[in-house]
């Protein structure tokens, strides 16, 4: 169904009456309480999350996909999202899919803002990101109980995976791979870029 163009004002409308709505003397626990959708905690700032194409959310919702089959394939548990609220050690962010293990699953129940990172993230980046902002991003989320990061560049068709220990690379033409988290996990990168 096709929006008219004054529903579509009126959508405009309410998307920005959404964000300007959000209080400035927020705190972090409020945020983690009753999180905005798509805002981020970030240097004690609202950010919203933004730079997604149609080609960003074809990937997030590819991946997001593959991970569960692969979960529920091989009967691990736990739970895949997309864009969920986790706190890092500084912030508040909203990693474009997550697994989560069934331990932490069971450990946490339905929390409106997991309370730290979750076991493996991926991160696709968008074209408004900045590369160093991302693997800072990284780090971030492994600092505060992540296990491994996946950075997903789809204009360079490279997709690194971040552990504690190692930064992998893959290019076009090539397979990537889980290291520590839903093992034995493997997708060619031309499939998840396609």
């Amino acid at each position: 169904m096709l929006a008219t163009a004054s529903e579509l004002s009126t959508i405009e409308e309410t998307a920005l009456l959404a964000t300007a709505t959000v209080p400035d003397n927020l705190t972090i626990e409020d945020f983690m309480a009753h999180p905005p959708k798509n805002m981020e905690w970030v240097d004690g700032q609202i950010v919203e999350k933004h730079g997604a194409t149609l080609k960003h959310s074809k990937i997030q919702s590819s991946l997001s996909f593959s991970w569960a089959n692969y979960m529920i394939f091989r009967q691990q548990g736990g739970e895949v999202y997309i864009s969920p609220p986790c706190r890092t050690n500084r912030q508040v962010r909203r990693p474009d899919v997550a697994y989560l293990t069934p331990e932490l699953v069971a450990q946490f129940g339905d929390v409106p803002t997991f309370p730290q990172s979750f076991s493996l993230v991926a991160e696709i980046v968008s074209p408004t990101d900045i590369a160093e902002d991302v693997f800072l991003k990284a780090q971030e989320y492994l600092a505060s109980s992540c296990q491994e990061v996946w950075l997903v560049f789809p204009e360079s068709h490279l997709v690194f995976v971040v552990t504690q220990n190692q930064i992998l690379g893959f290019r076009a033409g090539e397979t990537v791979s889980t290291q520590q988290v839903l093992t034995g996990f493997t997708i060619a990168v031309d499939e998840l870029l396609a």
